[in-house]
């Protein structure tokens, strides 16, 4: 039954390494919580309404993804994303926050179209595989300098755009002990260690002061003030399609690369190929199509599900375990979100490492597949953006190998996708 219902196969793991693996996915990310309704709300929309439209469609669709993509991977409201659709949209250009929804819901409903013709799934298959293992790297470092950050351990300085912070206080201090203590766990392989890590972590914070209990129990808010609220007088404008095109462009190649990246660390790819990768896009565009229906921005699959996988998650029980963590949720927010940014950024930090292993098979001593790769990985972290990352990365790779007169290397798909990259930068 657990096979049908979720692919759990016995052979590779077992329901409580799942049960693990979901609630140490959720942890991870149950930041989103708070920071999604934080930042959408500086456009005008109601804080409480969406608190409860990110929880109730980031459990949606992490359930979906668990039943019908059964892959272990955990959906919400983007970061990045969500910040483009407040900033840039409300606050700079001077939209509606309604208006902005509507570009949204057109985005998931050209995602739905791209899903059915399986054209999300041939662009996965024209990235190289040196860029595949490079994402999986690029992702590692990525999310462990997300860790690093949230954490204060590295902090902004205008002289040098980053530096070091102080490491004897505060949440500082905080992560530094809990990714001692979460490496112990790994090394003596007690089941649970990045879980069990989280918990003695958050426990520490309390005398250090990081960790503060804001109650248990709350009464949801109701989401009619955000329900359906789109504005469809300028929807074939030029600034639409700018928008529209951007928010495709970002969502599409940030879920391409968490995909990829995680599967890759967690072993699912199978001839270059990730098992029901069609379900899994189908999920994520009807999840961006129904959030904004539900009043929030884009909805994409979250790089934190690898924390998940670390723990042994390979079945869609992952992923459904999460997605019942959120509507549990709905009613001990309080309790959830008093868990500090500096009890799961020791997580992401050792994922981090986990996910740097791929870097031992992309063959560095051919220069026309390293120094693509090395751009891809790189420049994920330095400009803050997955996307960005396989966009420099492809670009990289086609120029490169065009100008070295590697012709045999390149197909079709290359070239278009390239093109397609560039007139990302001139939109």
């Amino acid at each position: 039954m657990l096979n049908k219902l979720f692919g759990l196969n016995p052979k590779e793991t077992n329901v409580k390494t799942e049960v693990i693996a979901g609630l140490t996915t959720f942890l991870t990310m149950a930041y989103i919580l708070a920071v999604n309704p934080n930042i959408l709300s500086a456009t005008g929309m109601d804080r409480g309404a969406l608190f409860s439209t990110t929880v109730f469609i980031s459990a949606a669709a992490t359930i979906l993804m668990g039943l019908y993509a059964k892959l272990p991977f955990a959906l919400a409201p983007g970061m990045g994303l969500n910040a483009f659709f407040a900033y840039t949209i409300c606050l700079i250009m001077g939209y509606s926050w309604q208006f902005a929804l509507t570009a949204v819901f057109i985005e998931g409903l050209i995602f739905i179209l791209l899903t059915v013709t399986n054209i999300r799934e041939k662009i996965v298959d024209v990235i190289p595989e040196a860029l595949k293992k490079s994402i999986s790297v690029g992702i590692g470092i990525y999310i462990a300098f997300i860790g690093l950050s949230s954490a204060e351990i590295v902090v902004n300085n205008d002289a040098t755009l980053v530096s070091i912070g102080d490491l004897t206080r505060g949440p500082a201090l905080l992560c530094i002990i809990g990714i001692v203590v979460s490496s112990v766990l790994l090394i003596k392989k007690v089941p649970g260690a990045l879980l069990i890590g989280i918990i003695v972590t958050t426990l520490i914070g309390i005398p250090f002061g990081v960790t503060q209990f804001n109650g248990v129990i709350s009464v949801p808010p109701s989401v009619e003030p955000i329900l359906c609220k789109f504005d469809w007088a300028k929807i074939f404008t030029p600034e639409m399609f700018v928008i529209v095109f951007t928010l495709l462009f970002v969502d599409l190649f940030d879920t391409i690369g968490t995909l990829i990246g995680v599967a890759t660390r967690a072993g699912m790819i199978k001839n270059g190929k990730i098992p029901r990768l069609k379900q899994a896009f189908m999920v994520d565009a009807l999840a961006t199509t129904s959030g904004a229906i539900m009043g929030t921005s884009t909805v994409t699959t979250y790089v934190e599900s690898a924390a998940g996988v670390e723990q042994g998650g390979r079945s869609g029980l992952t992923a459904f375990v999460c997605g019942l963590c959120f509507l549990v949720s709905l009613f001990f927010a309080p309790l959830f979100l008093s868990i500090p940014s500096a009890a799961t950024a020791p997580v992401l930090v050792l994922v981090g490492v986990m996910m740097m292993s791929s870097v031992v098979e992309i063959n560095f001593r051919e220069y026309s597949e390293a120094i693509p790769a090395f751009i891809c990985f790189v420049m994920m972290p330095l400009c803050y953006s997955i996307s960005d990352g396989i966009v420099l990365g492809m670009l990289s790779y086609v120029i490169i190998n065009l100008c070295a007169g590697k012709y045999n290397k390149l197909s079709i798909g290359m070239y278009i996708l390239s093109a397609f990259f560039l007139l990302k930068f001139l939109v």
